[in-house]
């Protein structure tokens, strides 16, 4: 396997510079996930990091190398790819302090403009 040394940016690893295997593609993954011992023999705390780009070339614009930069909410971005076809991800469920209006009727639904049998 290939590997890259790739600097860090940000939280505890700012400034260091870590070899980081690359991918069939010769890019190193686009999240970084590094577990950190928790010192009282808990559950270890993971600090993620995002690739973003170096720099680009003047003439293409073509990124000219990645760096790492620390990403506090420790997110990493989405876990599957979204595809413009699929269906948008429910938003965080919304507490439930509103009462649900089950008192209103519901519509009965609309005849066909052209008198023909409903499906």
């Amino acid at each position: 396997m290939k590997s890259q040394q790739t600097p860090f940016e940000g939280g505890p690893m700012d400034g260091r510079t870590l070899p980081v295997l690359l991918g069939p593609t010769g890019h190193p993954p686009k999240t970084y996930r590094i577990p950190v011992p928790d010192g009282a023999g808990g559950p270890p705390t993971v600090l993620v990091y995002r690739r973003v780009p170096r720099g680009h070339s003047k003439r293409l614009g073509v990124p000219t190398g990645w760096k790492y930069e620390f990403d506090p909410d420790g997110k990493g971005g989405p876990a599957k790819p979204r595809w413009p076809w699929s269906k948008p991800q429910p938003s965080q469920p919304e507490s439930s302090s509103q009462p649900e209006s089950s008192s209103q009727p519901e519509s009965s639904p609309r005849p066909r403009a052209d008198g023909g049998p409903e499906n």
